[in-house]
C-alpha cells in the first residue's frame, strides 16, 4: 500500500501560509510582550518586571490529533501553577505529517488559541514543519509564568497535610473513553461513556493552583504512575516520608467499578487534573474554605512524616497495560 500523497513539500511552512494559519493565533494579548511571534524574527521579547521569578516548563503531545491542541495548553499550564506561577507565556513546535494540509496546523493552533485565550496565556512563538516521517502530529509546548514565590519541597515539614483535588484517575479514564471505548461500555454502558467523556473539561488544575499558591508549602500535578507515583515524587524530592490514607482519597464510582471489572489500581492511573498540594495544619482551614467556594471537590489524604513513610517512589503505570488489553 502506497503512503499518503503529501500535500505539502517536507520542511518549513511556507511565509505566507504561515502567517494565515498559524501566526495569526497568538492566544491573548499581553501589553509586556514587546516582540511577538512573526517571520523573520528569531525570539520573543518579554519586559519582566523586578521581583518576580520566571517559571517554566515543557511538555509534549505525541500521536493526538482531534483535542491536541487543547491538551498541550492544558499539561503546560498545569506545571506551571503547581510551581506556583501564572501561565503568561506559549512557544509551539508543531511537526506535523506531510500527507496533511497548512489547514491540520490551522486547526491546531485554533484550539491552542482558545485554550490560551481562557487562561490569559500569550503565544510568543514556535516552529511549524511538516515531515513524511511521521504519521501523526507531534506537538511540544514550552510554557512560562510569573511568580510572586517559591514552593520548594525541602521546606515541608512533619505534621503538614497533603490534600488533593477531584478524584483519582481522571485522565487515564479520559483516555480510555476515547481509545478503549469498548472496554468501558462492556463494563458500565454507553451512558457512562458519555460521562467520562465529560472528564476531558475537568483536566486543568489552574483554578486551584490559583486558589492554593499562596497557602501552599509544595505542589505537584500527579502524572504518570497516578498519585501513588505523584506521592513518591514528592518524597524522593523533598527527602521527607509520606503516609497516604488510602481509604480517604476520592475514587469516583464509575472508575472503581471499572477497576474492579479490569482489576487495575486507580491510584496508579495517570491522573493531570488531579493537584497535590502540601499544607500547613494552620492553613488548611482557609484552603479548604477557598475551594468550597469555587465548588472544587478535594480530600485531606495524607501527612507528612518523620522517617521513611509508606510512599517509595514508583511510576508503575496502569493505563499502558489497559490499553493493549
Amino acid at each position: 500500500m502506497k503512503p499518503p500523497k503529501p500535500l505539502l513539500p517536507s520542511g518549513k511552512l511556507p511565509p505566507e501560509l504561515l502567517e494565515r494559519h498559524v501566526l495569526d493565533y497568538r492566544g491573548t494579548e499581553r501589553p509586556e510582550v514587546l516582540v511577538g511571534p512573526c517571520v523573520g524574527e528569531d525570539a520573543a521579547v518579554i519586559a519582566w518586571p523586578s521581583g518576580d521569578f520566571l517559571v517554566a516548563s515543557s511538555d509534549p503531545i505525541v500521536g493526538a490529533s482531534r483535542g491536541a491542541g487543547r491538551l498541550l495548553v492544558q499539561v503546560n499550564a498545569n506545571d506551571i501553577v503547581a510551581k506556583g506561577g501564572e501561565p503568561c507565556y506559549l512557544i509551539v513546535t508543531m511537526i506535523l505529517p506531510s500527507s496533511q494540509g497548512e489547514g491540520a496546523a490551522a486547526v491546531l493552533m485554533a484550539e491552542i488559541d482558545e485554550a490560551c485565550r481562557e487562561l490569559g496565556v500569550a503565544v510568543v512563538g514556535g516552529h511549524t514543519e511538516f515531515s513524511p516521517r511521521y504519521e501523526w502530529p507531534v506537538l511540544v509546548g514550552t510554557m512560562m509564568g510569573r511568580a510572586r514565590r517559591v514552593l520548594r519541597a525541602e521546606r515541608m515539614a512533619p505534621g503538614d497535610v497533603l490534600i488533593m483535588t477531584k478524584h483519582a484517575g481522571i485522565e487515564g479514564m479520559s483516555i480510555l473513553a476515547q481509545d478503549r471505548s469498548d472496554l468501558i461500555v462492556h463494563f458500565l454502558g454507553e451512558e457512562a461513556l458519555e460521562e467520562i467523556r465529560s472528564w476531558t473539561g475537568l483536566l486543568s488544575v489552574v483554578p486551584e493552583g490559583r486558589l492554593l499558591r499562596d497557602l501552599a508549602v509544595f505542589m505537584h500535578d500527579p502524572t504518570e504512575g497516578g498519585l501513588l507515583g505523584g506521592f513518591g515524587e514528592i518524597s524522593r524530592l523533598a527527602g521527607r516520608g509520606l503516609r497516604l490514607d488510602r481509604l480517604s482519597v476520592p475514587v469516583h464510582r464509575l472508575t472503581a467499578r471499572l477497576a474492579e471489572g479490569l482489576r487495575f489500581d486507580p491510584l496508579r492511573l495517570i491522573s493531570s487534573g488531579v493537584l497535590l498540594a502540601v499544607i500547613t495544619e494552620e492553613k488548611l482551614e482557609e484552603a479548604a474554605k477557598r475551594l468550597k467556594e469555587a465548588a472544587i471537590t478535594w480530600a485531606a489524604v495524607g501527612r507528612v512524616v518523620e522517617g521513611e513513610g509508606d510512599c517509595p517512589p514508583s511510576l508503575d503505570e496502569e493505563l499502558w497495560r489497559l490499553l493493549d488489553l
